[in-house]
This record gives C-alpha cells, structure tokens and sequence, in this order.
C-alpha cells in the first residue's frame, strides 16, 4: 500500500514541477506582452524584429492538423476495435491486434518522413486540378493523414478492450431475440462500451494535438492562419521545438514565449482530460 501511495504521489509531484516550471517564466511573459493581443492577434513572429506575438496562427495550425488526424483515425480506429471485438476469430484476434499495436512503437520521426518521403509525393502526383493548386512539400494534409495513422492503434486497442469487457450476456440476448451480427454490434456492444470509446477518442484527440515530429518535419513551419490541408501550417509543439535551442538566451522574450506557448499546450490538454473524465462518468454502464 505505501509503494503504491508512493507512485501515485510522485505522479501527482511530477505534475505540479511541471506546472510551476511553466508558471514563472509565462507569468513573465504576460507582463511585457498583453494577453488580448496573444489571444487575438494573427501575426506569429517572436523571434523576428520587431516581434509579433499573435498565438492564434499557431493555435489554428495545430486543430488543423488535429482535425485531419481525428478526421482518419476516429472512425478506422472504432472500425478495427469492432472487426476485432466482433467479427474476427480467436486466432486472427491473436495475430492482427499485436500487429495493430506494434504500429504504436514506431518512432514518430519514422511517421514524419514517411509522411514527408511518401505521402507527400504521392498526393502532389494524383491531386485532382478541380481542387485548385496542388499540395507543396509540406502540407497539414499529409501531417494530419500521417498523424491519423499513428493514433488508430490506440483508438482500436482501447476501445476494443472496451467492447470486449461487455457482459456475454448482452450479446447472447440481442441474438436470441433475432438480430445480426451487425445489429448487435453496432446497437448493442457500441453503446454498452460507449465510455471507454469515448476515452480512446480523447487519448488519441490529445495525442495528435501534442504530437511534435510529425507535424515538424511534414507539416512545415509557416505559421498561417487557415484551415486549408494543402498549406504549409506552424503547430505549438513545431513551435517549441524548433525554437528551445542553445541559441535562445536565457530570460529574453522569446525564452518566455516558449513557456507561454508551453503553458497553453498544457491547458489544452488538461482541458481534455476533464472532458474525457466527465464524458466516461456520463456515458458508463455498470453491470452486476
């Protein structure tokens, strides 16, 4: 009991360092820069002269790319968690969810130049002329297909491991009483196992939305305001990568502009968090 009482407090440490590391330096930055033109300015440029500090630019790039993500991965990952839940036989279930999972452990530097090296070029290559000007080199399209990919494994194994603990039960009754196997699945097994969908749908949302290499090197690094997949986009996690280097020094505005950017990034994913907390609290079945 106290090992475990130890973990958890050392978890619950971790994210309060975490938090009063980002506190400091953006309490800073938000007395030499106003917080209405940071939330509602278009222009990003902090590290150019003079500076412009507009986070919307940013904010936008990465809900585009997260949108194309979720827009991906949402409904394949829900498609393979029933296939495997089921449709599939014990021994293809064997075989197809650690192959499915193993996608999971792939270094997200390898997602980006896949993304980068093939996706790219095979986009730029069959674009339809109807749809305008094609992609450039670096595109949110192709970084959110990409990114889309990279989070089915975890939208499919959370919310297959959900459908699978639904009650036998449940399933034996809906059949006796005629349905399909479609039926079943869909009307049945989904809704009992919605809280647990819900929560790999949030997982897979916060993965994307701080999710750096990807989005590094296939999306590119033009802060543009749009939603548009063909653009180049800068994301917040681009952003602090490209820009905490040696060559920042310490305590000038552009250090701080990492915390600030930081410390958003931190609050959208906490706000997640509580909406998937809520929502698996909302949605949950309890069976005796």
């Amino acid at each position: 009991m106290a090992s475990l009482f130890a973990c958890a407090l050392v978890s619950l440490l971790v994210t309060v360092g975490i938090v009063l590391a980002l506190a400091g330096p953006t309490i800073e930055f938000f007395r030499e820069v106003s917080p209405l033109d940071f939330f509602s300015a278009q222009e990003w440029a902090p590290t150019f002269s003079p500076a412009s500090f507009g986070v919307l630019s940013i904010v936008v790039g990465t809900l585009n790319v997260t949108f194309w993500a979720i827009l991906i991965a949402l409904p394949m990952g829900l498609c393979a968690a029933i296939y495997l839940s089921e449709y599939a036989s014990r021994r293809t279930r064997k075989v197809v969810k650690p192959v499915l999972e193993v996608l999971e452990g792939i270094p997200t530097v390898a997602y980006g130049f896949f993304a980068l090296t093939f996706i790219t070029p095979l986009i730029r290559d069959n674009w339809p002329g109807f749809l305008g000007d094609a992609p450039g080199i670096f595109s949110a399209g192709a970084a959110g297909l990409v990114l889309g990919i990279m989070i089915i494994p975890t939208v499919a194994s959370i919310s297959e491991d959900a459908m699978t603990a639904v009650p036998s039960g449940l399933r034996e009754g809906a059949y006796a009483l005629g349905a399909t196997r479609r039926v079943v699945a869909t009307r049945v097994v989904v809704p009992a196992a919605l809280s647990g969908i819900i929560a790999s749908f949030v997982l897979g949302i916060s993965r994307a939305i701080g999710e750096t290499m990807v989005v590094l090197i296939a999306a590119g690094n033009t802060p543009n305001l749009t939603f548009s997949p063909v653009q180049s986009i800068q994301t917040m996690t681009a952003f602090i990568a490209t820009t905490a280097t040696g060559d920042i020094g310490v305590g000038t505005i552009t250090y701080k502009t990492i915390f600030a950017v930081g410390a958003l990034l931190f609050v959208f994913t906490l706000g997640m968090n509580l909406i998937s907390s809520w929502l698996v609290r909302r949605f949950r079945e309890v069976y005796e």
